[in-house]
Order: structure tokens, then C-alpha cells, then sequence
């Protein structure tokens, strides 16, 4: 199961359960948390970010690496599309296949438009599908919108933007409803009432699962609603470029097929952007839970159409990634292993925060306890961990939770001979959210004609810091608006001819500012030909 030199650390584990059992770790106070931020979380290392040079967010900061994409050049030369060629003329496009742009697809469509999905790999291959932990909506007698916006506002740190918390909280009852309505198996208490948990930062319970596969589920009756509905839908075709029409709005875009290396025009009324989150770029060298596909597309496109983006300097730090084994470093270690009763441990077998504060908090003490404490496990290819105590678990809740709450945990880790309802797991911060992104109204306008976003590439919801289960509630609460308002708006509008002068402009701009040797963007696909390389002259 694990090497002998990990197997000493666990017997000290061990050792300590039954007095962590008895013992509840203090919360921090305010200030302890803003000098443990300071000290130790991602966001506050200066050297992974710098200012950007060009655009509506020049002077801003922006980790290095979505910097680099941000003021690239377009993968197109303008002078050479036919625009006069439109190969999709529709009402809304929609660019992302995960639970926004699915959201926004069907309320869209139900909104009259006529509509065409078009995502870079396959319907449902989004970050969507790994969102283990639930979705947050205050449906109890205990609860309300009113207590779910003031948690959702202090996990942000009071950095988000109050409108969209309001819309966030106050439509989330709807959204678990429609939700079911649509097919979704939530968990449920014996006499039908949904089974709901904490999360870290949260004051009630209302975590609604379908056990730790809820983005699986949620993505899976979505998928099926697109096709029994018979949308439009275009696989393995990201979009590359936006296109703008003579008014200045936001008119379709300019789509690669990944299979033939053919381009083709989109023109449509109003574009909804759903691309999902970045982690795939690796910021400052992190591992990331996220799906293949998630390289910031979204940003790019909407920046170079002045679109204005907002808190691209903090990022979350999901702070449970698995640490060890080495096959399957940075995947997602849901928060639901803590909020049912796990603890964090040491290599000395004590406990060193509370396991339910805030996200970026229980990251930055994990990094503190392996960078400054040096009281983390060091695996025998160098990564440190610490201890989440998983067979805990069993102990408060009964034999047998892990396996019935938990499933798909058990299963990652037992294709390594890891058995958690029996042993820890060893975890360490990885990549997870991208906290900012496009900055929206209420609607998911982005102040662009024309142009919607929804999900993980927009930004202000969540401030500085995401709570758990307000990722799969954002993605439908935003994507329904977009693909309501989308809709209506392109019931007024009559497209321009259509337009690349935009790119023409950047060009100038980024000539200008001498940044012209920057990369083509967007990064379709992650670049993992240096690491290939270091692999191979290992082995020869």
C-alpha cells in the first residue's frame, strides 16, 4: 500500500486518533487568516504573476503563464477568411459543451432562438464532470438565500460582486428543482427529503450530491437533454476568434475543426462564452484537477474583443489533491472526505487546522506545515503531503459511509492498493478554480454587444475565493441567464456585416507595446512536449 518510510508516519496517525476523536481544532481568527494568506497561499507569491502590457486590463496582474496568452496573437490571419462565406448562421452560439453552455443551450432554445453548440473535445468534457463534493442551494427550514449569500460573501472575502451573489443564492432552489426535474438522483433521507452536508465555509447544511460522482450526474441528464431536444451540437471545434460585425457587436466566430484543420464561420445574433476555467496552463508549476480542455479559451477570445475581465490574479488552490501515488498527482480529493468527518494530520500525527475552514485558508496551512513547520511526508519522488484521516470517517459515522457516500474515491485510489476506509490519504494544494474571469451582469452580459458569458470563465461571483458547491451552482444559475438573454437579445438585432478588424487593431496595439513575439492564442491544448522531453532522456 504504501512504502515503509509513509507506513511510520500513519502508525503516529494512529496513534492520535483517539484523542483527535475527543477534540475539535480552534478556528482561526480574522487575523490569523489574513497573516496565514500573506505568508503562504499561491495568490501572494509576486513572482507568478506580472502586469499585463496590453488591452482593457493593462496594469493589471495575471499569472505569468494566462499573461503570455493574453496578449497573444490571433491563430488567424484576417486577411485571408472569406467572411462573405458563412458556413452556421444561427440566433445564439454557444461556445463550451460543459454545464454552462448546456444550461445556456437548452434556455436558450426554450427562449425560441435557434442555436448551435460547439465545444473543443467532446459534449460533457468539462470540469463539469469532475464536481465531486455538490451544489449549494438553501432549501431547509434552518436556511435561507439570505444566510447562503453572507457565507458565499465572507468565502470571498467581501470581494464579490453583490448583484451576482444575490442572483447566485436566490435562484439556487430553482436550479436543484429543475435540475431534478430533468433526471438528477439526489441524494435522499429515507422519508424523501434531500440528504445535505456541510462544506468549509459554510453555516447550514446545504450541500445537495449524488454521492461524489454530482457533476457526473448533473453533466449526464444535460447531455441527454440536448440530444432528446436535438440541438445543434459540433464536437472537436473550439472556437479561434470572435467576429464583430459593422455596429461593433459581437456577431459569431471563426471555428477549427481538430479533425480536418479547416476553419469555418459562425454568424450568429449573440455568442455566449462557457469555456471553463484554465488550470491545464499549471500556474506556477501546480498540478491541477482539471479537464484537458481547460486553457483559458474564453478569456482571450473575449479579451481581444475588449471585454473586460476582473480578480485574474487569484486562482484556487483546491487544498486537497492527491499527493501520492505518483500516477494520479493533483486529482481532486473531494472537500466531502472533510466535511464528513476527516481530518488533516501531520507527520507527526497532530491535527494543525480546522478541516472546514474556507479553502484558501486549509491550502495555505497545508503548504505552511510542509514549507515552514517541515512537518510534512516526503514520498520518494520528493512531493510533500500531509495526512487526511479518511478511516475516521467510519469511526464518527458508522462502518460502512465511506463506501456508500464516497464511492468514487474508493475506487480511484484502490486500482493502487490503497484501501481509505483503512488508511489516509496523503494530499497536497492543487490547481482547481479559476476564481475571476469576465466580468458579467446579472444576465451574464459582459458589456460587449452581443456577447454572454456564463461558468467558470466569468468572473466577480465568487471574489477572491470559492466555496464548495457554488462552482456547479454558478455554472446554471449563469448559464440559464445567458441562454435566456442571449436569446431575447438576438430577437432584436439584425447582424452587420461581418468584421476582423478587431484583429487588426490588436495587432497594432501588441506591435506597439513590442509584444508582438508573443504566442498565437487561444492554447487549445495543454503543451506537455518539455516535459515528454525531460521523460525520454531520463529513460535513454
Amino acid at each position: 500500500m504504501y512504502p515503509t518510510e509513509m507506513e511510520k508516519s500513519i502508525a503516529k496517525l494512529e496513534a492520535t486518533r483517539e484523542r483527535r476523536l475527543k477534540e475539535t481544532f480552534p478556528r482561526l481568527s480574522l487575523d490569523e487568516i489574513e497573516s496565514l494568506l500573506e505568508r503562504f497561499h499561491p495568490d501572494f507569491w509576486a513572482e507568478g504573476t506580472r502586469q499585463l502590457g496590453v488591452g482593457p486590463n493593462k496594469g493589471d496582474r495575471a499569472p505569468k503563464e494566462l499573461a503570455d496568452l493574453l496578449e497573444g496573437k490571433s491563430y488567424i490571419d484576417p486577411d485571408q477568411i472569406d467572411l462573405g462565406k458563412i458556413d452556421y448562421d444561427v440566433d445564439v452560439l454557444i461556445i463550451g459543451g460543459g454545464g454552462a453552455g448546456a444550461s445556456a443551450a437548452l434556455l436558450a432554445q426554450e427562449n425560441g432562438a435557434s442555436t448551435l453548440l460547439v465545444t473543443k473535445l467532446r459534449l460533457g468534457d468539462a470540469n463539469t464532470v469532475g464536481a465531486q463534493a455538490g451544489t449549494q442551494a438553501a432549501d431547509r427550514p434552518d436556511d435561507s438565500p439570505a444566510i447562503h449569500y453572507l457565507d458565499t460573501m465572507g468565502g470571498g472575502g467581501f470581494h464579490n460582486i453583490p448583484e451576482l451573489v444575490e442572483v447566485l443564492v436566490k435562484d439556487a432552489p430553482l436550479v436543484i428543482r429543475w435540475l431534478e426535474s430533468l433526471g438528477v438522483n439526489w441524494d435522499k433521507e429515507p422519508d424523501g427529503s434531500m440528504h445535505e452536508l456541510p462544506g468549509g465555509g459554510t453555516s447550514r447544511n446545504r450541500m445537495h450530491a449524488a454521492r461524489d460522482y454530482t457533476g457526473l450526474e448533473e453533466m449526464r441528464v444535460l447531455r441527454d437533454e440536448i440530444r432528446n431536444r436535438e440541438l445543434n451540437v459540433l464536437e472537436f471545434s473550439p472556437a479561434v476568434e470572435l467576429l464583430l460585425d459593422s455596429n461593433g457587436r459581437v456577431a459569431g466566430a471563426i471555428l477549427l475543426d481538430l479533425e480536418t484543420n479547416e476553419l469555418s464561420v459562425v454568424r450568429a445574433k449573440a455568442v455566449i462564452l462557457a469555456t471553463g476555467g484554465s488550470g491545464r496552463l499549471h500556474y506556477q508549476g501546480f498540478p491541477t484537477t482539471n479537464h484537458y480542455g481547460a486553457t483559458g479559451d474564453g478569456l482571450v477570445l473575449a479579451y481581444r474583443v475588449g471585454a473586460k475581465l476582473i480578480f485574474m490574479d487569484t486562482m484556487q488552490y483546491h487544498p486537497t489533491g492527491v499527493a501520492y501515488p505518483q500516477q494520479i498527482l493533483g486529482q481532486l480529493v473531494t472537500e466531502k472526505v472533510r466535511t464528513l468527518g476527516a481530518q488533516l494530520v501531520n507527520t507527526e500525527g497532530e491535527q494543525f487546522i480546522n478541516p472546514l475552514e474556507t479553502r484558501d485558508v486549509v491550502a495555505s496551512g497545508i503548504i505552511r506545515e510542509c514549507q515552514e513547520r517541515q512537518k510534512g511526508v516526503v514520498t520518494s519522488n520528493g512531493q510533500c503531503g500531509v495526512w487526511l484521516d479518511s478511516p475516521m470517517i467510519d469511526i464518527i459515522r458508522g462502518r460502512g459511509t465511506i463506501a456508500r457516500e464516497l464511492p468514487a474515491m474508493v475506487r480511484q485510489f484502490t486500482r493502487f492498493d490503497i484501501d481509505i476506509t483503512r488508511k489516509p490519504i496523503l494530499v497536497y494544494p492543487t490547481l482547481h478554480y479559476q476564481n475571476g474571469g469576465i466580468r458579467i451582469d446579472a444576465s451574464g452580459a459582459t458589456g460587449i454587444p452581443g456577447l454572454f458569458a456564463a461558468g467558470e470563465c466569468e468572473g466577480g461571483v465568487h471574489g477572491r475565493n470559492r466555496l464548495i458547491g457554488n462552482s456547479t451552482l454558478d455554472i446554471f444559475v449563469f448559464g440559464r441567464r445567458a441562454g435566456k438573454a442571449a436569446a431575447q437579445w438576438g430577437k432584436g438585432v439584425k447582424p452587420g456585416s461581418l468584421s476582423l478588424e478587431h484583429i487588426h487593431r490588436w495587432q497594432e496595439e501588441t506591435a506597439r507595446a513590442g509584444l508582438s513575439s508573443r504566442p498565437a492564442s487561444p492554447r487549445l491544448l495543454p503543451d506537455y512536449t518539455r516535459h515528454e522531453q525531460t521523460l525520454a532522456s531520463l529513460t535513454t
